[in-house]
This record gives C-alpha cells, sequence and structure tokens, in this order.
C-alpha cells in the first residue's frame, strides 16, 4: 500500500511540475507591452519587462540578465521600427532562442501591426536622430494598441490555449477607450509641447 502511495505522489508530483502548468514566458522590451501581455494573458503569463518607462529605450544595455529572461521566453513583444536597434539584435543573438527570433511566431515586431507616420523620404544624419522605418513610438496612439493586442492573444493562443481569446468587444473596448483618451489630450495638451517641456518623456520623442 504505501509503494503505491508514494508512486501516485510522484506521479502527481511529476504532473504538476509538467510544461502543461507552466505560464507562457513573455519577454517585453517596453513598460507598455509589458502591461498589455499582462492584461490580455492574466494568470497564465509570466510578464519581464525589459527597460523601466525613466529610461532611454534605444540605450538600453544587453546585460547578461536580460539574456537569460530572453533564453527562457516563450513570446518577445518589441515596437521594432529599429527603436531596440542598439540592443535587441545582440540580444537575440546571444540568447540563441530560436523561438523568437524575428519571422518566428514567438517574436512580434508592435511597429509592423500599425501604419507608421514620419517615414522619413530621405536620410541625412545632420538632421538630428532620424528613423528609417518611420515613427515608432507607436504605443502613443492608443488605436494602435487594439491592433496589437489582438495580434498578441493570437501568439498567445498559439502557444498555449489556455490563455484567453480577445474578444470582438473586447477589441472595441481598447479602441473606443483610446478615442476617448485622444479626445481628453487634444484639449489639455500637444505631444509636441509635452516633449519640449517635460525631460523625462523627451526621449519617447525622438
Amino acid at each position: 500500500m504505501n509503494r503505491w502511495l508514494t508512486m501516485a505522489g510522484a506521479a502527481g508530483l511529476s504532473l504538476a511540475c509538467s510544461p502543461v502548468f507552466a505560464a507562457v514566458n513573455v519577454f517585453a522590451c517596453l513598460p507598455e507591452w509589458a502591461s498589455l501581455a499582462t492584461e490580455l494573458g492574466g494568470d497564465k503569463v509570466s510578464v519581464y519587462q525589459a527597460s523601466n518607462a525613466l529610461q532611454d529605450p534605444h540605450r538600453i544595455e544587453a546585460r547578461p540578465s536580460l539574456v537569460a529572461r530572453m533564453r527562457s521566453a516563450d513570446l518577445a513583444i518589441c515596437t521594432g521600427a529599429e527603436l531596440e536597434i542598439g540592443w535587441l539584435p545582440v540580444l537575440l543573438q546571444t540568447a540563441g532562442n530560436q523561438k523568437v527570433q524575428p519571422g518566428k511566431p514567438g517574436f512580434i515586431a508592435a511597429a509592423e501591426l500599425v501604419d507608421r507616420l514620419e517615414i522619413p523620404t530621405r536620410l541625412d544624419r545632420a538632421e538630428g536622430d532620424v528613423h528609417p522605418a518611420g515613427n515608432p513610438h507607436i504605443q502613443l496612439d492608443p488605436n494602435n494598441i487594439a491592433k496589437v493586442a489582438t495580434v498578441v492573444t493570437q501568439r498567445l493562443q498559439q502557444i498555449d490555449p489556455r490563455t484567453p481569446r480577445i474578444s470582438k468587444h473586447a477589441a472595441r473596448t481598447f479602441r473606443s477607450a483610446g478615442n476617448r483618451l485622444l479626445r481628453a489630450g487634444k484639449k489639455t495638451w500637444r505631444r509636441s509641447k509635452a516633449c519640449a517641456s517635460f525631460p523625462i518623456i523627451r526621449t519617447r520623442c525622438t
């Protein structure tokens, strides 16, 4: 009897530690994408945020702790459009995680999912910090969040069917909230003035 109890206990422990019960590991390059993944995945995801709002997203160091997180990631959500060009390629190469390489289902470049603005017709570094792929700060338009959210949820569902699907109602809610934010924002401040007045967010405007 004791032998069977021991075997049953071992089997239960093995099942509990099985990958079936493991959360989806999400690597988010920016706080916005970390928040979005947490909102959509709930307790079915474990989200690691690679940077904070006070850091310049152009200049994050590809330190060993980030390499370790990327190596264990099931899904990486970054902005793309060369926003993380100074550190993300090195991070992906060093981590060697084939699941989250560009072009794989485990990698999302959010800027590729929306209409990009301010794409330069000519490149001249004399004009300052030029983004050849257009303005990468797409999260400043809340309407873009709904588009990214739909793809993030599809990928989470693809990786683990237990993660919730975003419904049409939820998508409409994202867009509705975005429209309200935009209307309120136009009445209180203009982005160009904010970028010039507040050093903390100035790095998000370059």
